[in-house]
């Protein structure tokens, strides 16, 4: 059986894939710990996007000749990849986007117009700004009532909370994160989903940093919606995945209209394509989709299993060194943590601290992360975050350890 120092001895030999990380920051290596924000590319992303921009490009769906076929089965191939990566049932159950946004966007547009005034949309105090403004605007354009489940003080979900917010009925969708961008709190998907369904609401949740670090399984976890973003999974950006059950996407309406998305048109009417093209207007982002199924690929390679067992060594290694650092406090302590830890060091600003740290060649993240309203219930103006990915290492955690300790004596 394989320890934790054997999994993060097994994943430091990943680097080598990562072009980017051979480059020096201010005459330092570089130490990349704002993988959240979006992670580093590996060669084969990059040499997949290149090869089909230079070997095999044309626009898809409605070519008859050589190139414009041979890019199309590349493009929907990759819809059968994301399928298989979701474990979604049908192929054609997914939608690209461009990224998380869009495809929030697009459910509470396209939805959200099926929810009648008097119903509810229930999100939660973890939101990213992403799974909160469209629902706002949604409920300003339709009538319908915001709900906002509480968390507890160590960052979790407070279920018994959860379950009251459902119990009159009048909850339509709940539109819920699967893992914190501030705490990594990894949310009980499985029983938010039950708990939904058993008080006649859907769900959605945002996968947006879930599925980079765990195998994620849509039919298993009884979700009606699902959506991530390429950009986080080691793709490129502009790529984004919208899962939702056939029923419901073909009872939704279209969000974009323009060509590839119709049926058939006339000057008094146009119909539309059935799904996924119904939600796919215009010429897609064709390079990114390709870019997208080389990072699928990589992730497959490696294995959800092992990905997790790295970040779980990862995390623990760094609340345990971090955590030790004198006027240093960790934000949250969830029951379960992705590869998120967030930080604030006493006398010190977080803007500060990041600046600081970037001229030791540390990237981290400092802010309020797209999740303003978490960040003032937690009682703070901004943390600083230090977040994985494959390619993290312990040496990684040791220099931010010892950058940190640095700086604070500079700022203190």
């Amino acid at each position: 059986m394989m320890t934790s120092n054997d999994v993060l001895d097994r994943f430091a030999t990943l680097r080598s894939r990562f072009p980017i990380l051979s480059e020096t920051v201010h005459g330092r290596p570089l130490v990349f710990l704002d993988s959240a924000a979006s992670a580093q590319k590996p060669d084969c992303v990059i040499d997949a996007m290149a090869q089909a921009m230079q070997h095999q490009y044309a626009n898809i769906h409605r070519g008859l000749h050589w190139m414009s076929e041979r890019t199309t089965e590349a493009y929907e191939s990759v819809r059968t990849q994301a399928a298989r990566f979701l474990k979604a049932p049908d192929r054609h159950e997914i939608i690209f986007t461009r990224n998380s946004t869009e495809a929030i966007n697009l459910a509470a547009h396209s939805y959200g117009a099926l929810l009648k005034p008097g119903q509810a949309v229930l999100i939660s105090e973890l939101e990213h700004h992403s799974n909160l403004v469209p629902w706002q605007m949604l409920r300003d354009r339709q009538g319908i009532e915001l709900r906002v489940a509480p968390i507890t003080e160590q960052g979790d979900l407070d279920l018994a909370a959860y379950e009251a917010l459902l119990e009159d009925g009048r909850v339509g969708l709940v539109a819920i994160t699967h893992m914190s961008n501030v705490l990594g709190t990894l949310t009980p998907a499985k029983e938010l989903a039950r708990l939904a369904h058993r008080y006649g609401a859907r769900i959605l949740f945002d996968g947006s940093q879930s599925a980079v670090h765990r195998a994620i399984d849509v039919q298993d976890l009884d979700a009606d919606f699902f959506v991530c973003t390429g950009h986080k999974l080691y793709g490129p950006t502009g790529i984004g995945l919208l899962w939702g059950k056939t029923e419901l996407l073909e009872a939704m309406p279209p969000f974009l209209g323009g060509g590839e998305m119709i049926e058939s048109v006339s000057f008094e009417k146009s119909t539309w394509a059935r799904i996924p093209h119904k939600f796919e207007a215009g010429t897609p982002p064709i390079i990114e989709v390709i870019g997208l199924g080389a990072a699928l690929s990589f992730m497959e390679e490696l294995g959800a299993e092992a990905i997790t067992a790295h970040e779980e060594a990862l995390v623990a290694y760094t609340r345990e060194t971090l955590g030790a650092c004198e006027g240093v406090r960790l934000v949250g302590a969830p029951k379960e943590q992705g590869g998120v830890v967030s930080f604030v060091v006493e006398g010190a600003h977080p803007h500060d601290l990041a600046v600081l740290l970037d001229r030791l060649g540390i990237a981290i993240r400092a802010g309020q992360h797209c999740a303003e309203p978490l960040i003032r219930r937690l009682g703070l103006t901004a943390t600083a975050r230090a977040s994985f990915g494959v390619y993290t290492t312990r040496d990684d955690i040791d220099v931010l350890v010892k950058g940190v300790a640095r700086a604070r004596q500079m700022l203190v």
